[in-house]
């Protein structure tokens, strides 16, 4: 300049005018821009910059501390420098080495993303829409949550502290704005691993994952790159209930590829099939009668399912659950999840089936009956059941007896057994046969004792009075009386003087009426006891009342209005 100057003419005036006029300009830098100093004093709390001005500016130590507090710099250092205001009126320059750092953060990070290169930083807090990342320089940079994965993360702020590369979608200098990405990054891997995975991947191989989402019906397993579906029903041979009883998101598996369409790249994996199928030694492992362990798993209707091993279960059935009661339900005596002991009865590997009793552990009532019975045997028991046909006899446990309404009595037809029996009486009776293949057994009342219509007429005469006969039942149509045991008679309730005065267990004193030798029947009265009874004079009558084909049981009958059944 000096030189332009003299070649032009100027003089000393002229060179002095201009160097002042260079100086006002400023050649040391502008107000906003970035320039190189040299430190050249360091106080306790400043330190002093030449940036080639008439004077120096002072920085706060402090801009200089690392970190960890330290100041590391010394005299003589060049150092950037940001002019934030030019020589004031003390002649000093305001500078700041912290805004110039900030300055060349942002300048490097506009290049980065002009490049297309990604930067590194930490998610340093979570803030309203998604996380906050501290990048180079202290600058702070926004990751929204739909950037922070591939999926959706519903804790953010387990990745607190956390540091990663991202690559910039968005920079905006002038209003410091910067917006990352983690999630192109890893949309970018995936679509690298899931080429290289899709090279390889062929059906009936076994491959390595991770469980990346689980539901109700099954996992998604990450191959590399691309989600095959491990089913619920190919997770195990034994009983799945819910996929994340065996899996949890982020677990490893060993998986076998069962389909795979290139097309639509769906795949269908396996991890069962990575074992030997349980079936295949169940007819060696469970033989018919063997006593096994197992645990309830489900009930149904018709009876409950037993885990004997992962994937091999067994059926009791209702009717294989106890030899005594009638079991309505399989809930009454089961219950899920208990523990128990049954015996194998049948096994059909091929179909997949195994029959199970529970009854089988304890002795067949039946056999224990017959080893212990035969017919003509007496027996003992209480009335369990009446019905219309006759009465149920408990004989031993879980076996019953049934004692036809025809052989309750000698001389009584019953028409219905309830009128003579109720449920709890104890009953004595003779085993009159035993039907092995239907396992039922007939007894017979009136067989404990002989017949006795052979000499009935003289044993018990028309006229014949008896004090005290007990009555044994009460019915609508009269009472009736036992007159020794293994003979019963019946007062009709005409015959009564009133009959609602009578109970079981009173003693009646009365006089037999009439016989019928045909239909062995006895009737009594209890009227005009002792009163002259023509003994021809009665049978005249009866004989003259009684139709030519019937009975005098049928007059009877006819008399009480059928309520008897007479034969």
């Amino acid at each position: 300049m000096n030189q332009t100057n003299l070649a032009t003419g100027g003089g000393s005036d002229s060179f002095a005018a201009l160097f002042e006029q260079s100086l006002a300009e400023g050649d040391f830098g502008n107000e906003g821009e970035i320039v190189q100093g040299t430190v050249v004093a360091i106080s306790r709390d400043t330190v002093v910059v030449d940036i080639g001005g008439k004077s120096e500016g002072a920085i706060p130590l402090k801009e200089f501390q690392d970190a960890g507090g330290e100041a590391g710099v010394q005299v003589g250092q060049r150092v950037d420098v940001y002019i934030e205001s030019r020589e004031n009126d003390d002649g000093l320059v305001t500078l700041s080495k912290e805004k110039a750092d900030k300055m060349k953060v942002w300048d490097e990070i506009s290049n980065a993303c002009e490049a297309d290169e990604l930067i590194e930083g930490t998610i340093s807090q979570r803030v309203k829409g998604g996380l906050s990342v501290t990048i180079k320089g202290g600058v702070k940079a926004f990751l929204p949550g739909s950037q922070v994965d591939l999926r959706p993360i519903r804790n953010l702020d387990k990745l607190i502290g956390q540091t990663y590369r991202f690559k910039v979608i968005k920079f905006n200098k002038k209003r410091g704005n910067i917006v990352l990405s983690r999630r192109v990054l890893l949309e970018k891997e995936r679509d690298e691993m899931k080429q290289k995975t899709l090279e390889t991947l062929t059906e009936g191989m076994v491959v390595k994952g991770t469980i990346k989402n689980i539901t109700e019906y099954g996992a998604f397993v990450d191959l590399g790159g691309i989600d095959g579906l491990l089913h619920i029903t190919d997770m195990s041979w034994g009983r799945v209930n819910h996929p994340n009883e065996v899996f949890q998101v982020g677990d490893e598996v060993t998986v076998k590829v069962l389909k795979y369409n290139p097309e639509t790249e769906r795949v269908s994996l396996g991890l069962k099939q990575t074992q030997e199928d349980p079936w295949n030694h169940a007819e060696e492992a469970y033989p018919a009668g063997k006593k096994v362990r197992g645990k309830v798993m489900s009930i149904t209707d018709y009876g409950a399912f037993v885990e004997l091993e992962p994937g091999v279960e067994g059926l009791i059935h209702v009717s294989e659950m106890s030899w005594t009661k009638k079991v309505k339900h399989p809930s009454k005596l089961l219950e899920v999840g208990q523990e128990i002991e049954c015996q194998v009865l049948e096994v059909d590997a091929r179909a997949k089936r195994i029959s199970l009793g529970l009854k089988q552990l304890e002795p067949d009532p039946w056999m224990v009956f017959t080893d212990k019975y035969n017919p003509g045997d007496k027996i003992a028991g209480k009335v369990r059941s009446i019905t219309d046909y006759g009465v149920f006899v408990g004989i031993e446990e879980g076996v019953d007896g049934m004692v036809h309404r025809s052989d309750l009595s000698w001389t009584v037809r019953v028409n219905n057994p309830s009128d003579l029996f109720k449920k709890g009486d104890d009953v004595e009776a003779i085993i009159l046969s035993i039907n092995h293949d239907e396992k039922k057994v007939s007894l017979g009342i009136k067989q404990l004792w002989d017949d006795p219509w052979p000499t009935i007429s003289s044993e018990f005469p028309l006229g014949r009075v008896y004090d005290d006969a007990p009555i044994i039942s009460t019915v609508d149509y009269g009472v009736f009386v036992r007159l020794r045991e293994g003979v019963e008679g019946l007062i009709p309730k005409e015959e009564l003087d009133d009959a609602s005065k009578y109970k079981v267990g009173d003693p009646i004193k009365c006089e037999v009426m009439s016989l019928d030798t045909i239909d062995r029947r006895i009737f009594l009265t209890a009227k005009n006891i002792g009163a002259e009874r023509p003994a021809t004079a009665t049978r005249k009558h009866h004989e003259a009342d009684r139709p030519a084909a019937g009975t005098l049981g049928d007059l009877i009958k006819e008399k009480l209005g059928g309520k008897l059944d007479l034969k």
